[in-house]
Parts: structure tokens; C-alpha cells; sequence
């Protein structure tokens, strides 16, 4: 049986006394003996170190937004994937919708930064997910299909296996709009056909997908209750420990 997940993309928000205020209020909650899903939190760079810190004896696993692709050299601004991982950090984001639009990431780069993630033993959370105008033009499974089979291309069984993915339409995000949770579960099972086409079934059965696209305290509820549905990518929901704190308990059930 899949283990519930409730992933919080912190993006560039939060101050230092801000973060450290949040962690104290959130590790009460999340002790070992209390929460029975993963909770995970992806705050900006300067972060992790603390934020791993304080979140010592809690259940809160700390990760990263993004990685380079490669191990070291010279590329001002990124961040590599070895020095986080050496840091404490235990899984990251990779293709995120504003990665793909902002930085024009696309799927072969993305692939790079999987394969990164994996050799220094990073947890990759695959995002993926299709705009508002290829959902109307018909074309969500082409291009889910496209994104998921490109970013995983070459992968052997045991290495798919470590891959978490998170399927955020990218028309949900940021929007206010939500698919409905029927929509997001046809999206995951969709997935979970080419998952199993490509690697089998035990793999399409046993990686996690999460759904991500404006999730509130009020709406999450109906994504717990869907089978293929893992778990949740949280933006905003998870920048207020009150609402981010529901959530959890929702999927804590």
C-alpha cells in the first residue's frame, strides 16, 4: 500500500525568523509517533541548513526546489545536488511548472537533473503537467505521456522506483483554479497505464503521484478520498502552519 505524502513548495518565500517560527509551531505536530504520511517541506537555498536543523526529531523530511544537472563547475547562481545532499537534504523538486516556463526547462534537461538526483541519492519529485491550452486542444495525455517517458527515459526498474511524481496542471497553478479531484484521478491513472507499459506493474503500483494545483484546507479532502491520489504538492497552503497543519491531518487519516 502507497504511503500518503504532503509535499510544501515553500518557493522564494519566508524570512529567516519567519522559517524558524513556522518549524516551531509545525514539529509539534509532526513528531515521529503522530504522523503516519511523509510531510515534507522544500524552503528557498539559504534555508536548508537551518531548516534541517530545527526540524530534528520531528517527521518533517527537508529538501530542495531545484538542482543543477551537473556535479560541480562554472555555473553562477545553481546549486549542485551533491552539495545538498552532503548538507542533510533528502529529496528535490525537479521540473516544476515554473522551472518549465520561467527558465525554460525542458524535458531533456530535466532528465539530466533526475538522473543528477539519483546518483547522489536525492529523492526526485517529478512535476508534470499539461497548460490550459493543451487541455483544450485534446492533447493532456500526449503530452503527460511525453513529459513523464522523456524525464524517465533510460531508467532501469530500480531506479524508476525511487522516483516520487507530483502531476500539477499547469493551468491549476497559482490560478485559483483546481481540478476537480475526479480530473486529477483520470490524470493519475492515465500515468499510472504508461508507468506500467513502459516498467510493469509492480512498478506503476508502487510509485506514489501526488496532485498539486491550488490545494486548500477546504478541497483536500476530496484528493485523499481518490485511490490513485497519493498525496498533495502545496504552494501557498503550505506557507501557513494553521492550514498546512489541517492538511496533513486530513491525509493522516
Amino acid at each position: 500500500m502507497r504511503k500518503k505524502v504532503v509535499v510544501g513548495n515553500w518557493k522564494m518565500n519566508k524570512t529567516f525568523e519567519e522559517a524558524h517560527l513556522f518549524i516551531q509551531k509545525i514539529t509539534s505536530v509532526c513528531s515521529v509517533d503522530k504522523i503516519h504520511c511523509r510531510t515534507l517541506i522544500a524552503p528557498s537555498f539559504p534555508l536548508l541548513s537551518p531548516m534541517l536543523s530545527w526540524a530534528q526529531g520531528s517527521s518533517l523530511e527537508i529538501g530542495v526546489q531545484n538542482i543543477h544537472d551537473e556535479e560541480k563547475g562554472a555555473f553562477t547562481g545553481e546549486v549542485s545536488a551533491l552539495l545538498v545532499r552532503g548538507m542533510g537534504a533528502r529529496f528535490t523538486l525537479i521540473g516544476h511548472s515554473e522551472r518549465r516556463r520561467l527558465f525554460q526547462e525542458g524535458n531533456a534537461w530535466i532528465h539530466k537533473k533526475v538522473k543528477r538526483a539519483l546518483a547522489v541519492g536525492l529523492e526526485p519529485i517529478l512535476c508534470f503537467g499539461e497548460t490550459l491550452e493543451e487541455r483544450e486542444s485534446d492533447q493532456t495525455k500526449d503530452v503527460l505521456q511525453r513529459q513523464l517517458l522523456e524525464a524517465l527515459e533510460g531508467l532501469h526498474e530500480e531506479e524508476v522506483s525511487k522516483v516520487l511524481l507530483a502531476y500539477e496542471p499547469v493551468w491549476a497553478i497559482g490560478t485559483g483554479k483546481t481540478a476537480t479531484a475526479s480530473i486529477a484521478e483520470e490524470a493519475h491513472q492515465f500515468c499510472r497505464s504508461v508507468l506500467e507499459k513502459k516498467w510493469g506493474q509492480k512498478i506503476s503500483h508502487r510509485l506514489p503521484i501526488l496532485y498539486g494545483g491550488s490545494v486548500t484546507k477546504d478541497n483536500a479532502k476530496t484528493f485523499r478520498e481518490k485511490e490513485d491520489i497519493d498525496g498533495v504538492l502545496l504552494g501557498g497552503a503550505s506557507l501557513e502552519e494553521g492550514s498546512f497543519v489541517d492538511i496533513i491531518n486530513q491525509f493522516n487519516e
